[in-house]
């Protein structure tokens, strides 16, 4: 039987520890998350999703690393800021995976939202630790997320528009990697540019 899904849950064991597991691999043999090979206790059919969703994370954290702080809101070029990118990174996976459960988004959700792209006193570790945290949040809903639901119909928005499990699933993982190569770009410019 699949356990019960919570946000508010303690993600120190799997993710921690696949997550060391998965790094060590890319340190020893530089392969791509999706080469590594599957992911315990996560369904075939959501396989490329988690590889997307860890490969993300993989290179955000690398890319991010040295980034300073005072560079996160600027727009170079009028494209969005890095910070932009980092909020709605971890906000998209955690409204489309909030659909995927069948549930609506919070008020806290929707906040979250309207707030995307306006500069705070948030840092650039503080941004990334919460796309780590989302991603983690993630897979353990993959985990637990039963092949026989997939199909299932659920509703985004307040139009309550019509997708599937795992179409929400798929276009999280897909947007990700959109807004990481956008993300990418906009931090290679700022770094030259400084």
């Amino acid at each position: 039987m699949k356990k019960a899904y919570s946000n508010t849950q303690s993600y120190v064991t799997f993710n921690d520890k696949l997550w060391l597991q998965y790094m060590s691999m890319a340190e020893s043999n530089k392969q791509e998350v999706w080469l590594r090979g599957p992911l315990p206790e996560i369904s075939n059919l959501l396989q490329p999703v988690a590889h997307s969703l860890l490969q993300a994370r993989e290179e955000l954290n690398e890319l991010i690393k040295d980034f300073p702080d005072e560079m996160l809101w600027e727009r170079p070029g009028g494209v969005a800021s890095a910070g932009f990118h980092l909020q709605h990174m971890a906000g998209v996976i955690d409204r489309l995976f909030t659909y995927a459960r069948g549930a609506m988004l919070s008020p806290a959700q929707l906040q979250s939202l309207s707030a995307e792209g306006t500069a705070s006193n948030q840092t650039t570790i503080g941004l990334a630790e919460k796309f780590n945290k989302q991603v983690n949040f993630a897979l353990e809903q993959l985990i637990i997320s039963e092949k026989n639901e997939l199909t299932a119909v659920r509703a985004v928005g307040r139009s309550k528009i019509p997708s599937t499990v795992i179409g929400l699933y798929i276009h999280a993982a897909e947007h990700t990697m959109r807004h990481l190569g956008q993300l990418l770009v906009t931090v290679r410019i700022l770094k030259a540019g400084s």
